[in-house]
């Protein structure tokens, strides 16, 4: 039996006019802003009073990746559709596919099937040009800071404490270490430096947790640069640089409206990774899709381990946002692949190695639960060598645990498909449960914060911290950045630090 591929599907889908699309939302077409038939940006302070609440707040998140895919941007968006289907109005916020994995091993970011974002090259591609304008932003920075240094380095900036890299939205190993300032004595100051991925860059992360352009502005500022000589920080601000880098980024602030197959509105804005960010779409786009919807659709990157914790801890601690319910997705080919089978071995039933690999589902549903105080849905993506042993077997254990457990078809029915899930989720919201609440305070000291996460919600025993990490979690305490909160980088393939540790490891050391 042959399918379609995303590509074909996304070519001859019906795609609406960007203006009805708006309309759908109460958006006029005098306040968008058009890029193309399409794709629009709005501004939310000239487009709608923006309430602090109108719709429910989903948040999607999934079990540790696999190779064998779990698809949670596909249910994202299919779920989102389904709500429609069944007369709510939803509406999705995700985030921008990065140019790196789309050329890479990882492919597009859109969803896939019958549950996509339209107008689906454009959004992996350049879209909007948002990526482009945070790498200049961030290269900005990078040249004025070099330039002052060069200029008689009236701040006394020691070259080797440098914390300022520069960015490009690519896979480009070659540049990740490198010493910059080769060449004649006219050609800078000769000093290590490198580029990130702009998806990893402080740029994107601050860029989507700020309210708007003025809060944008004096993120931006804020960042801390490098050290003085004297060992006193650098900032932004002290170059006035976060001006320049904050009308570079006027436009890209504005959130981009597009549209799922199923005619869905859809926010796709900014995009930090996950396993080294905090892995959430902009703080505006969701606050904009909560504004304008009953039903606030948005998906955390990677595992509930890494996205869902930050989305809880930074995004919703910073942004005054309280998911209604998660819903964690995972396929069976996923969880016999942390019981131990072969990639290429999935596709056969196997009840004894699904048993097995449950228990990575089973930590992530106590987490969000237990540590969170979220109701969880688990939805169940669905693929045709699924065996009805399987899938009882899952059932059957969430069950026992008071979860409800919805099978997904999105893939290939789009929103009918996701019904069943969609009723799960309007059931769990208004029964009112959630507790969301951070993990941590405030006031907890950065090492005790990592502990805290490592312990609670990886399984760890303890923590290591090595005489490196040791000092930096204490430079920053005198810096006065002991009151917020840690953003963890780890792999994403384990809840350990070990990406070899599938299943559910307990009481390792994390490093």
């Amino acid at each position: 039996m042959s399918f379609k591929t995303d590509a074909e599907i996304a070519r001859e889908a019906a795609v609406r006019p960007i203006r009805e699309i708006a309309a759908k939302l109460g958006i006029s077409e005098d306040k968008l802003e058009p890029y193309g038939h399409y794709k629009a940006k709005i501004n939310p302070a000239e487009a709608f009073a923006l309430p602090d609440r109108k719709g429910r707040l989903i948040l999607v998140t999934a079990i540790n990746p696999t190779p064998a895919g779990e698809g949670k941007t596909t249910v994202t968006i299919g779920l989102a559709d389904a709500l429609n289907h069944i007369g709510k109005q939803a509406v999705v916020a995700m985030r921008e596919p990065s140019l790196g994995p789309v050329f890479g091993i990882k492919g597009g970011a859109a969803g896939g099937g019958y549950s996509q974002v339209l107008p689906m090259e454009d959004i992996n591609l350049h879209f909007t040009g948002d990526f482009h304008a945070i790498g200049a932003a961030n290269n900005l920075l990078a040249a004025m800071l070099d330039n002052h240094i060069y200029q008689g380095n009236a701040l006394n900036i020691d070259p080797k404490r440098v914390l300022w890299r520069r960015a490009v939205d690519m896979n480009d190993r070659q540049l990740r270490n490198i010493i910059s300032g080769n060449g004649k004595p006219t050609d800078g100051v000769l000093r290590p430096d490198g580029f990130d991925i702009t998806v990893a860059s402080e740029v994107m992360a601050v860029f989507c947790l700020a309210k708007d352009l003025t809060d944008l502005k004096n993120r931006l500022g804020n960042i801390l640069i490098a050290y003085a000589k004297d060992g006193s920080p650098v900032y932004a601000k002290d170059l006035n640089a976060h001006g320049a880098m904050a009308a570079l980024l006027k436009d890209a602030i504005k959130p981009n409206l597009v549209q799922t197959i199923g005619g869905t509105p859809a926010f796709v804005h900014g995009g930090p990774f996950a396993n080294i960010a905090h892995g959430c779409n902009s703080l505006i786009a969701t606050r904009s899709a909560l504004a304008l919807g009953d039903y606030a659709v948005t998906e955390a990157g990677f595992g509930a381990d890494l996205g869902a914790e930050k989305f809880i801890d930074i995004k919703s601690r910073k942004g005054g946002l309280k998911p209604d319910c998660a819903v964690i997705v995972a396929t069976v080919r996923a969880l016999k692949y942390n019981g131990g089978v072969a990639k290429d071995a999935l596709g056969t039933e196997n009840v004894a190695a699904l048993e097995k690999g449950l228990p990575n589902l089973l930590k992530h549903i106590d987490n969000l639960k237990n540590a969170f105080g979220l109701p969880v849905v688990v939805a169940i993506n669905r693929f045709q060598s699924d065996s009805d042993a399987e899938l009882a077997l899952i059932e059957k254990t969430c069950a026992e645990r008071g979860v409800k457990i919805a099978l997904c078809e999105v893939w290939a029915h789009g929103g009918k498909g996701g019904e069943a899930l969609a009723r799960a989720v309007i059931d769990t919201c208004e029964q009112g449960a959630s507790r969301c609440a951070p993990l941590y305070p405030d006031d907890l000291p950065l090492t005790e914060k990592i502990r805290t996460i490592a312990q609670k919600l990886y399984g760890a025993a303890d923590i290591a911290l090595s005489d490196e990490a040791r000092k930096t979690l204490q430079d920053l305490e005198k810096l006065g950045y002991g009151n917020l909160p840690v953003c963890m980088a780890k792999t994403q393939y384990s809840l350990s630090d070990d990406p070899k540790a599938l299943g559910c490891p307990q009481g390792f050391t994390l490093n």
